[in-house]
């Protein structure tokens, strides 16, 4: 995950050994967001690329993703900011500020695209009457102010009040995780059921269409948890170990 690594140590519990080590694991560190700013950038560049050249229906049925995409192109810009921070220290105020994509841009569309699935299998009546491009960029207008909130809220106690924003990332995680999960059973409970009166081939089709969605949600909702999972577990635990 680009630069999701967030420090949970403080000056006051710094040691010489820590001191002394820190080039090594800046070089590091400049090394995996290098790779992720050259293989990113230019993949989601081209997802774009495909959405926008695409019909008019494309757009709109894609639309979450290529808001998802350009939080993505945000997180690369991210890594950048960052590793010219390691010789700009005024960068580290934007890079702060950056860090709300990773932690609220990216598993909020991700989310938004799993409902939409959802409402798709689950309610198709109630996704029809959504369907339209303007209500997916009232959303996605929702979503871009609360990431800017995210993004303000990093900037201003990600690092004078980390165990502040710990609980805030933690508590944002598990709402998002425990929607996608409930997606997730929805779906899975409706791959399971057939309506009455379907035919074989009919049925097979639908189905289908529900393994797609139920493959597009569990892989989403696991990538979330190994990617943000590791780190509230590491805020946890640095916070009760600041405590005793």
């Amino acid at each position: 995950m680009n630069n999701s690594t967030v420090n949970f140590t403080t000056p006051e519990i710094s040691t010489n050994s820590t001191t002394q080590s820190i080039g090594v694991l800046d070089c590091l560190e400049i090394c995996v967001y290098s790779i992720n700013l050259f293989f990113s950038l230019p993949t989601h560049s081209y997802i774009i690329w495909l959405i926008i050249t695409g019909t008019e229906s494309g757009v709109a049925s894609e639309f979450f993703i290529l808001n998802l995409s350009f939080g993505e192109i945000g997180i690369c810009l991210n890594s950048l900011v960052f590793i010219l921070s390691m010789w700009i220290s005024s960068l580290k105020i934007l890079d702060a500020f950056l860090l709300g994509l990773i932690f609220t841009g990216r598993p909020l569309f991700q989310c938004l695209i799993c409902v939409e699935r959802y409402l798709a299998v689950v309610h198709p009546v109630t996704f029809l009457k959504f369907k339209p491009l303007r209500y997916r960029v009232i959303c996605c207008t929702a979503a871009w102010i609360i990431i800017l909130g995210s993004c303000l809220c990093c900037m201003y106690t990600i690092v004078p009040h980390n165990t502040v924003h710990m609980w805030f990332f933690s508590l944002q995680f598990l709402h998002f995780f425990f929607i996608q999960l409930f997606c997730l059973v929805a779906v899975l409970r409706a791959l399971k059921q057939s309506g009455p009166g379907e035919r074989r081939r009919e049925r097979k089709v639908e189905n289908g269409i529900k393994k797609r969605t139920f493959d597009l949600i569990l892989i989403t909702t696991v990538t979330m948890v190994i990617s943000y999972v590791p780190y509230s577990i590491a805020g946890v635990f640095f916070h009760c170990h600041r405590k005793a």
